[in-house]
């Protein structure tokens, strides 16, 4: 049984919301509670191992658990990046060209053992395992690929933001006016909302004199997860829920 979401708009504002979450609540636990990145990272990599479990265990689809890992791998991606970054001095710029290597490894390992990477053929533990560790990297990556654009490359918060959504915005031309791969364009979808993500994340909490709009950690936070919270119970309704709705979003998907 697919214990995935279908892949519509809903999808995907909720994966921004989610991986903006995940920056803003990485950071608030790593910067403003003062833990640290290394105990951060160990506390989010092992509730992101927790609630990674009990998906694997589970038997269907659960929308609030599979947002909770998402949320988990956005929140544990962005300390592994800021330790990878800060703690062992990579830098910005390696540490991304680190994970893109570990990210094309993850790909490259999931064609040649499985074959096909379509969200609609994630069905067995196995993939489904591959799967969670591919996000976990790729929100990693995205956070450090969203601080390299936002402080190293001078085109600040909003500047990093709106070159990311340019390329989202290709992707959306090319899932409609093109023959490339709809998996393809998904996967390169799914990377690039992450550092979308930590870009929205760092221009809602950081100061306005560094660029951003001064909501803080907390607040921005607080904002988000009631946002994601309730676009959750949205896509609980009964309506959408019905078989119709199901055929028609597989249909969707299909194309």
């Amino acid at each position: 049984m697919n214990k995935l979401p279908q892949i519509t708009l809903s999808f995907w504002i909720m994966k921004i919301c989610a991986t903006t979450l995940g920056e803003t609540a990485g950071d608030l636990l790593s910067m403003t509670l003062n833990i640290g990145y290394t105990f951060s990272s160990i506390i989010l990599i092992s509730f992101f191992i927790v609630t990674l479990l009990i998906q694997l265990k589970s038997k269907k689809y659960h929308p609030f658990l599979y947002w909770g890992v998402i949320l988990s791998t956005s929140t544990a991606g962005t300390t592994m990046s800021d330790f990878m970054d800060r703690t062992l001095g990579l830098g910005y710029l390696r540490g991304s060209l680190i994970l893109v290597g570990i990210l094309l490894s993850l790909f490259a390992f999931w064609r040649f053992r499985f074959g096909s990477m379509s969200m609609n053929h994630i069905r067995t533990l196995p993939v489904e395992f591959l799967y969670w560790i591919t996000i976990l990297f790729s929100n990693t990556l995205g956070t450090a690929l969203g601080d390299f654009l936002a402080d190293d490359s001078g085109l600040g918060f909003a500047g990093g933001a709106l070159l990311i959504g340019g390329l989202i915005v290709l992707v959306i031309l090319a899932r409609n006016f093109s023959r490339v791969s709809n998996v393809l364009l998904f996967w390169i979808a799914f990377v690039l909302t992450r550092p979308l993500g930590a870009t929205l994340g760092d221009l809602l909490s950081k100061s306005h004199k560094q660029g951003g709009l001064a909501f803080g950690t907390i607040g921005s936070s607080l904002v988000l997860g009631t946002l994601l919270l309730s676009l959750v119970l949205y896509s609980m309704r009964p309506d959408r829920l019905s078989p119709q709705n199901i055929q028609l979003e597989e249909q969707e998907t299909a194309n």
